[in-house]
């Protein structure tokens, strides 16, 4: 299937206690850039006729909000971490408005987690107003999400198997540290990929920045985005300025225009 024309907007592109940190006084946290300021990993990705997320961090329901998401028809899980689905519950106005329940693209074991933290959504006996999850099983076949296709890429997050996703020539990875080379080729031919660069310093489950860099060259992808960042990366200002040509830090409200 062609995907067609997206607009992808990224929600939040800070790693799981956002940034500004609480209780730091850094220079990036005490930043007067808004591009020091980011909340926790997701993206919207819009055609004419569909709309989904990929994960609800814990501050979906502000990106909703900011970003005037009037209609939502899935959600697409990476993996079970609280920093990547702990706002779920609010698709909860999206059921009240719809009139209809989400659909919720998941994994084994990211349908495990949302049945355990999200059981009153499940139980027999439900009260008014609980979150309504249509959930679709996935795993590493393609699939479609109304009339955008979607390519699963499994990368290993130290030891916890996480999915990225391929959509057309865009490719979205927020947390790894390693990537086998069969998923790598589902990812060669991408005109941009996302990844994680957590921070300058070695890190047992994240790329580091210098790691991420060295990811985007060595499969050829033309232009580099990067996500999910402590504090301890830097100043946006002043590492984007250190950065190879045509690979960047990404920022929360950034929007790309995808053919």
């Amino acid at each position: 299937m062609t995907c067609p024309p997206l607009k992808i907007t990224f929600l939040g592109t800070g790693t799981s206690s956002g940034v500004p940190l609480i209780g730091c006084d850094c220079a990036v946290c005490t930043s007067a850039d808004p591009k020091d300021n980011r909340l926790r990993s997701s993206i919207l990705v819009e055609s004419a006729t569909t709309t989904l997320v990929v994960d609800t961090g814990p501050d979906f329901r502000y990106q909703m909000l900011r970003e005037k998401v009037k209609k939502l028809d899935a959600v697409v899980f990476t993996h079970p971490h609280r920093d990547h689905m702990a706002g779920l519950d609010d698709v909860r106005a999206y059921n009240f408005f719809q009139k209809m329940p989400i659909d919720i693209y998941a994994d084994s074991l990211m349908e495990s987690a949302i049945r355990r933290d999200f059981y009153y959504a499940f139980a027999d006996t439900r009260y008014p107003g609980i979150p309504e999850l249509n959930l679709i099983s996935i795993s590493d076949e393609p699939f479609i999400v109304g009339d955008i296709p979607v390519i699963p890429v499994k990368v290993w997050h130290m030891k916890m198997p996480v999915l990225g996703f391929r959509i057309g020539n865009f490719t979205y990875i927020t947390d790894a540290n390693r990537i086998e080379e069969e998923e790598k080729n589902k990812i060669r031919g991408s005109e941009i990929l996302v990844l994680n660069a957590l921070r300058k310093q070695q890190h047992i489950s994240h790329f580091t920045l210098g790691e991420a860099v060295d990811m985007v060259q060595e499969l050829r992808v033309p232009v580099g985005y990067f996500t999910h960042m402590s504090h301890q990366i830097g100043l946006h200002a002043d590492i984007e300025a250190e950065l190879p040509d045509k690979i960047h830090l990404a920022w929360d409200g950034l929007v790309l225009n995808l053919p």
